[in-house]
């Protein structure tokens, strides 16, 4: 997995959603350094190969790593809508970080495949139905503030909006990362679900913050091409 999901170590998400990271990490730590502090590089990728955390080594082009990293993707730039939110002094922010939280819950769970790991470890990154639910009360609870979208829009809206809309388009793009594992069985339907249902929710969040910022969305229109 990439290297700066260590400091993921410093969230406060519960200690038993990365275990893989704990489990395959060795940190260097020079003689004169208390052995407790922890370096970001770890020197056992350097021939193109990391583990997961059913302790396979496997290229890190793997579909596996592809999914974690696009996830990783993903949580980034909703932590860019979430200090864009912060700005903008609504209540999303939160959410947004929360959502991080649970990302990386999900990462967990794609590192450990179904198919080989131990029941210890698949029970250490089960991943809860709820979250699901929760998005969903969500995604109902924003839109009964909305207009009907009546036209199809464009990422606008402002700066949250704007950020919303990128990491809708990136949720999309790890939906189609872990489409494969969840065909072949390695991840629970519930991951795949929230992934899927995510997207969703960031569509509506990026409308949802438009108009509590009182930004105007940009409708399609088509371009005249004799212009």
């Amino acid at each position: 997995f990439n290297s700066n999901m260590a400091n993921v170590a410093r969230l406060s998400v519960r200690r038993h959603a990365l275990p893989f990271i704990r489990t395959i990490r060795h940190y260097s730590c020079a003689k004169d350094e208390s052995p407790t502090r922890l370096r970001i590089y770890t020197r056992t990728g350097d021939k193109g190969k990391t583990s997961n955390f059913a302790g396979q080594r496997l290229p890190k082009d793997d579909v596996t790593f592809e999914a974690l990293g696009t996830t990783d993707e993903l949580s980034c730039a909703i932590g860019l809508a979430s200090e864009f939110s912060q700005e903008a002094k609504h209540d999303l922010s939160h959410i947004l970080q929360d959502i991080q939280c649970i990302l990386q819950e999900a990462a967990s769970h794609i590192a450990t495949p179904r198919s080989i790991a131990t029941e210890k470890k698949l029970a250490q990154t089960e991943f809860s139905a709820k979250h699901v639910d929760k998005l969903e009360h969500l995604i109902d609870k924003m839109e009964d503030e909305l207009p009907p979208l009546k036209n199809f829009i464009l990422p606008s809206g402002g700066k949250t909006s704007a950020s919303l809309h990128l990491a809708r388009s990136i949720c999309r793009r790890a939906e189609r990362k872990i489409v494969s594992l969840y065909r072949e069985g390695e991840i629970d339907q519930e991951v795949f679900k929230y992934i899927n249902r995510l997207s969703d929710f960031l569509f509506v969040a990026a409308r949802y913050t438009a108009k509590k910022e009182g930004k105007d969305e940009v409708i399609y229109h088509r371009v005249d091409s004799t212009d």
